[in-house]
């Protein structure tokens, strides 16, 4: 109804759909209709509003009287009804005020605010957890937005591990604190089973008084009420989590019982999604250990170095590889060959990775046979086509063996780039040796060159994403055999660190910011001395700069 509709009733009749009061300007009632009398019992004609009318509508007329507020509403409560007071101003100074019920109203809105302000902190709290895929970072988030928003205390506890359970505490204005207890969680109504993913027990049902020592954070006080619900996960439970208020603090509602469920039904979804990525990141990591390149340096008094670069630079691992494996017996002598592998599976990224890492366990498995290189390559091409995966593999193998001051090769490709090798005065040469794709025909063929370094000379094996790495001033050319050569003669005399460092660091540079296949550099170097047999001729001796 408008105001203007109300204004058309006279107030000392009885028949007004509305409770109408009228005051003259020292608050003392005039007139009330019948629906007045029955709203405000105790207001009487001749009796003040101060005295006997509600103290919200008495304060009001005296504002509107003193001219002090405009003529608006005054909003009000009597007994469980929620009023709106309208004012009209009469010409002998009296004020009409008609009490329009808007509890319906009035509690629509708190109720639509009350669901705006949950719905904003469920949100808050699913921005906050989903940002981290750490579990600790997770549970500490948790306890501190349940101590923010619904509680004094919060404890946030994740299923056991060892029979002991991980669990962080909140407190409110201090820090969440980490810690790991071994405890009975049936000594807490409702625990155990929020543990196993049950339906939390109602907090009505829950005793404050039985609260065990160790639930109860140290210096909090008396538990006035308890809530205690569980930590749904992604098909197993993710912990559970307990609300703790203090004594003289309000009880938790039915309401908010309901809040903290759909709270820890996002809590628990982000604890178990940061648990599963934990034990993800692990396998990975561990399966990762085998997969990559592993390091190299001076072994059996020969110098090696490698370098790998994947084709995205985000990942650790790709379709090269390289081992160097050490000669089974008589390690530092002359004559003890050392194996080195460097390979190119067809393909990049984690399936070429996952290749790679089951050719390296066929040649470790193989290296009893390292002395003929063909008979090698032969076995592992027979594995390959057993299997269903039709990648194949190029590969280069190289026994390594010092030969006096000098360093003495056997190297041998499938179907891969031949080796380079620097001599001392710059020349370049390459490696006389041809070999069939390994895991792409019945059988394959290759020929061993035999290769003697001098000290301070490199062989250089490099993988096809060096040479075919494109890049330049158009960003279309390739960097080529060619200008590889021409930086291995400007490497003449240097270690194997520096001259895979410049390798790399030249075609890095060729590439610039355009893709790339992955890129593998192994150098071999007969370091620079004169090598001293050990006295007697018992030991490994060493090896003069």
């Amino acid at each position: 109804m408008t105001g203007g509709s109300i204004l058309e009733i006279d107030p000392r009749t009885d028949t007004a759909p509305y409770p109408a009061v009228v005051a003259d300007a020292a608050g003392i009632v005039q007139a009330l209709n019948q629906a007045a009398r029955a709203l405000l019992p105790a207001v009487r004609v001749g009796d003040t509003l101060t005295a006997t009318g509600p103290g919200w509508l008495a304060e009001s007329h005296a504002k509107l009287s003193a001219d002090n507020d405009p003529d608006t509403a005054a909003q009000g409560w009597v007994d469980r009804r929620s009023l709106e007071a309208h004012p009209v101003r009469h010409d002998d100074g009296t004020v009409t005020w008609w009490l329009v019920d808007d509890t319906d109203t009035r509690l629509a809105r708190e109720a639509l605010r009350t669901e705006q302000a949950r719905t904003a902190f469920l949100t808050e709290v699913s921005t906050a957890l989903l940002g981290s895929l750490n579990m600790q970072r997770c549970m500490e988030i948790t306890a501190a937005l349940a101590v923010e928003n619904l509680c004094d205390a919060a404890i946030v506890m994740a299923p056991a591990s060892r029979g002991r359970y991980p669990t962080v505490t909140g407190v409110r204005g201090a820090a969440p604190v980490h810690d790991v207890l071994d405890v009975d969680p049936e000594e807490v109504a409702g625990l155990a089973e929020a543990l196993q993913g049950f339906p939390p027990v109602p907090s009505r049902w829950l005793d404050p008084m039985a609260v065990p020592g160790w639930l109860r954070p140290e210096g909090f006080g008396g538990v006035g009420s308890i809530v205690v619900t569980p930590l749904p996960g992604h098909g197993v439970p993710a912990g559970a989590l307990i609300l703790i208020r203090g004594v003289g603090a309000a009880e938790f509602s039915e309401d908010e019982e309901v809040v903290a469920r759909l709270f820890a039904t996002r809590a628990g979804v982000a604890m178990s999604a940061a648990r599963m990525y934990d034990q993800q990141a692990s396998i990975t990591e561990t399966l990762m250990r085998d997969l990559l390149p592993p390091a190299v340096d001076q072994l059996s008094g020969v110098e090696f170095s490698a370098r790998y670069r994947a084709s995205q630079d985000g990942d650790r691992v790709g379709g090269d590889f390289y081992d160097v494996h050490p000669a089974s017996g008589g390690e530092g002598e002359d004559g003890a060959e050392s194996l080195v592998v460097l390979g190119d599976v067809c393909g990049k990224g984690l399936d070429a990775a996952v290749l790679t890492g089951k050719i390296r366990s066929t040649l470790h498995a193989l290296l009893p046979l390292a002395g003929d290189h063909v008979r090698m390559l032969g076995l592992l091409n027979g594995a390959l086509l057993n299997t269903h995966d039709a990648r194949f593999v190029t590969l280069v193998l190289a026994s390594v063996a010092r030969a006096g001051a000098g360093v003495r090769l056997r190297l041998t490709c499938g179907g891969h780039p031949a080796p380079l090798v620097v001599r001392a005065d710059g020349r370049v040469e390459e490696a006389a040796t041809r070999g069939t794709l390994i895991g792409a025909m019945p059988e394959v063929s290759a020929t061993t060159a035999e290769v003697t370094l001098g000290p301070g000379e490199t062989c250089l094996m490099y993988t096809d994403g060096i040479t075919e790495a494109k890049g330049g001033p158009f960003g279309d050319e390739l960097f080529g055999e060619q200008r590889l050569q021409r930086v291995l003669g400007e490497c003449a005399g240097m270690p194997a660190e520096a001259v895979v460092e410049r390798v790399q660091m030249l075609a890095s540079q060729w590439v610039g910011r355009g893709a790339h296949d992955d890129m593998a550099v192994l150098a071999i170097t007969a370091p620079r001395g004169q090598h001293l047999t050990a006295v007697g001729g018992h030991g490994r001796g060493r090896y003069t700069a």
